[in-house]
């Protein structure tokens, strides 16, 4: 194992002291226990964002704290849920007074410990509502959840509801755009490497030179089937027609696309991907409104790249189009 660490146990710790020292402009990190939220926080007046998941996926969740995104961000240790208290604590801290949404996505951990963070601030007076994501269309149960898995379509969301909740949308109009873009969304990932958690010290499964991974999920576990390599063009169609047909999306639909690296792929090949994916996706008759091309979800140093389709309107394009500052995510500022 090759990585650039002092010390397993110490990777979060010090990543998390390292990003505050990096952006002292957008966010604060608490250590005890482990939370970043927004600098300004709490937003009087403003409904609360609050995320979380295992670190490892960086930058999600940490770096789209901030201005028109989330208001905090739980990170459990690697691949590892948050624990309640996390939330709980963050929850506090960044309530503004109209409430909090959660953003979970779709893994048993996340979805159980979140929900017991949502009763303990609702015990403290605080409105919470919750919206998951389980957009992943490659299995319906796996390693680490009950259902379809949350991906891709997370980052959109944060996006959309982050603007959405920074020009005052009341509680119960956020959730209900939610779940409207949890029904709107779907993904499909692919590995040509497995990732190396640094407690485990070796890779998370085997692949030969000559085969990938398709449809993996982001915490390095195995996917839907092992094929032997193939040129880009063959990989994107193996991602995006399962995408497109799920939903389904329809001739005429408007969708933003995001192309997504899992933490070992340069931009150079994901750009070739979503050279074809936007390809396909016309000959669907569909129309790209927006896109997003880049490494915000991944599983470490994963060599792979994922799709994500999502359906949308004039008001969840407005939204997306509205003003960002995050470490990770910053345009119309």
């Amino acid at each position: 194992m090759k990585k650039l660490i002092n010390s397993p146990e110490d990777v979060v710790r010090e990543a998390l002291e390292g990003m505050e020292l990096a952006h002292p402009n957008h966010l604060r990190v608490s250590y005890e226990p482990f939370y970043i939220v927004r600098k300004d926080a709490p937003v009087k007046g403003k409904v609360a964002l609050v995320s979380g998941g295992g670190s490892g996926h960086e930058p999600m969740h940490g770096g789209f704290v901030g201005m028109g995104m989330l208001s905090a961000a739980c990170p459990g240790h690697v691949f590892t849920s948050p624990t309640p208290d996390q939330m709980f604590e963050a929850g506090k801290v960044v309530s503004g007074g109209a409430g909090i949404l959660q953003i979970v996505k779709n893994y048993t951990g996340d979805v159980m410990n979140f929900e017991l963070a949502a009763e303990m601030l609702k015990e403290e007076g605080i409105a919470v509502e919750t919206v998951m994501t389980d957009d992943d269309v490659a299995v319906e149960d796996s390693l680490y959840t009950a259902g379809r898995r949350g991906v891709g379509l997370t980052i959109l969301m944060e996006k959309i509801l982050g603007a959405a909740a920074e020009k005052g949308m009341p509680l119960k109009d956020i959730k209900a755009l939610g779940d409207k873009i949890r029904k709107s969304g779907r993904s499909m990932g692919m590995a040509l490497t497995a990732c190396t958690v640094p407690h485990a010290g070796k890779p998370s499964f085997e692949l030969a030179e000559n085969e990938m991974e398709v449809g993996i999920g982001i915490h390095g576990e195995p996917g839907r089937r092992r094929v032997p390599m193939a040129p880009a063009d063959q990989i994107t169609e193996m991602l995006m027609e399962p995408v497109l047909t799920d939903l389904p999306f329809n001739k005429g639909d408007t969708i933003i696309l995001f192309v997504n690296g899992m933490g070992g792929t340069p931009l150079i090949e994901l750009y070739i991907v979503y050279r074809k994916a936007a390809a396909i996706a016309e000959k669907h008759g569909l129309k790209i409104a927006r896109c997003l091309v880049g490494s915000y979800i991944t599983s470490l140093e994963m060599a792979g790249a994922s799709v994500t389709a999502l359906r949308v309107d004039d008001q969840m394009l407005q939204l997306w189009d509205a003003p960002v500052n995050t470490p990770a995510l910053r345009w119309g500022v």
